[in-house]
């Protein structure tokens, strides 16, 4: 099966999103698919059994002028347009410009030597959505993958952000949705929760959820701070407004409380950029050693590698009624086969695909029931760190590139969800 995939980006550095995008054409790869990749990376980039194709801007048109204007009017004279522009148009002149490059780049090929064209998400941003929705020629082998919640009004509470021209930007995902073979999810609960909004997602979405991969590492990899010889809890990327950390914090030091010896061999550690709770985190760390916050970004191959050696990763999610995102991280913690910590709600997707008796999952308030699953695997870890292990070979199966096939292959004439 050939696949022809359109990506704003494939260099991993760039975010998470782009991460899990990278992992879904290795595992196409892996599945046995033909994969060409055109890429709005701005740099070349190689991915191994994939033909990538960088698409390079087209300056030579009015959307490229007016984007630069658009550009320069705030970087000159401090005046922002952009909002301006937003709810004219729902979107700024740069969107429009790479939507263009990018739907110039398909033209090139041939609907009839794909059986599949696939356009991948990369944060709020449907560059290459747009490019395939003007090719009406592709729109039967169209698979568009949506990650998150789409516009972001769309976010379930206590998210509040409201987009400028997020009218248009409705307007213009239900199109997407009309127009799509398949709508790709990585979530039931987001199927689930855009359903709700476009119904037109009925009867033509996947779930595929972001994909495990082997990636090499290796203990150079580590940071001089990460001491694998320690009970490390783990919890890699960015605390976003509404992931407090707070119950972690205080588990942690109920943990210490009641386990004075663990003062000498466990670690708490927060790896990712700053945000609103770096301030709190600072102060935590300075009365509590065992704390550690990284200063900023960590390159991808050491947070890697501190996630595959950790005792136990963290995954903390938003405090809210739901949450139907599934983290990119999910797959890198899956593959340590260490245990995982899942803070979050009662509806949350992480929940779902660990099942209802998974042991380690929590609700915001449960400081006391965190704090004594510390004490119980830090006693396993003590008597045979070999015994605390996650040992899930459905969570495995469920993300491997054998279950996307299969999900693909079953669906590629009649599909009901």
């Amino acid at each position: 099966m050939k696949v022809l995939v359109l990506c704003e980006s494939l260099d991993e550095n760039d975010s998470s999103g782009t991460k899990g995008r990278v992992g879904l054409l290795k595992s196409f790869v892996k599945a046995g698919f033909s994969v060409t990749a055109l890429h709005y990376s701005q740099k070349d980039l190689e991915i191994e059994g994939v033909e990538c194709i960088l698409v390079k801007e087209n300056k030579a048109s009015l959307l490229f002028v007016l984007s630069r204007v658009q550009r320069l009017v705030f970087r000159w004279f401090k005046i922002n347009i952009s909002p301006t522009v937003d709810k004219l148009f729902g979107f700024s002149f740069g969107f429009f410009s790479d939507a263009k490059s990018l739907s110039k780049a398909v033209k090139k090929f041939k609907p009839d030597d794909f059986q599949m064209i696939w356009t991948l998400s990369k944060g709020d941003s449907y560059r290459s959505h747009k490019a395939v929705l003007t090719l009406p020629q592709w729109h039967k082998k169209w698979y568009a993958y949506v990650h998150d919640p789409y516009p972001q009004q769309l976010y379930p509470r206590p998210y509040n952000f409201v987009p400028h021209g997020y009218r248009k930007k409705r307007y213009f995902f239900r199109a997407i949705t009309q127009k799509a073979k398949r709508i790709v999810f990585p979530s039931l609960l987001l199927k689930e929760w855009m359903q709700s909004y476009f119904v037109d997602v009925k009867g033509k979405s996947l779930i595929i959820p972001h994909q495990l991969r082997s990636i090499p590492f290796s203990k150079e990899d580590l940071p001089n701070y990460y001491n694998t010889d320690k009970f490390n809890l783990l919890h890699a990327g960015s605390l976003l407004d509404l992931r407090d950390p707070n119950p972690i914090i205080e588990a942690y030091k109920e943990f210490l409380n009641k386990v004075p010896k663990a003062k000498n061999d466990s670690s708490l550690l927060f790896i990712g950029k700053a945000s609103v709770f770096t301030g709190y985190l600072l102060k935590q760390q300075s009365q509590i050693p065992q704390i550690y916050l990284s200063k900023d970004y960590v390159p991808f191959k050491s947070v890697y590698a501190m996630q595959q050696l950790a005792s136990i990763n963290i995954i903390l999610e938003a405090k809210s009624e739901i949450s139907p995102f599934l983290p990119g991280k999910f797959p890198h913690c899956a593959a340590s086969n260490a245990p995982i910590f899942l803070i979050g709600p009662y509806y949350s997707e992480c929940k779902r695909i660990l099942g209802e008796t998974y042991p380690y999952q929590f609700d915001f308030d449960d400081v006391d029931k965190l704090a004594n699953a510390m004490i119980d695997t830090y006693k396993i870890w003590q008597d045979d760190k070999e015994m605390l292990k996650l040992n899930r070979k459905d969570l495995i199966q469920y993300l491997s590139a054998n279950h996307l096939k299969k999900v693909i292959d079953e669906t590629s004439e009649n599909l009901v969800v």
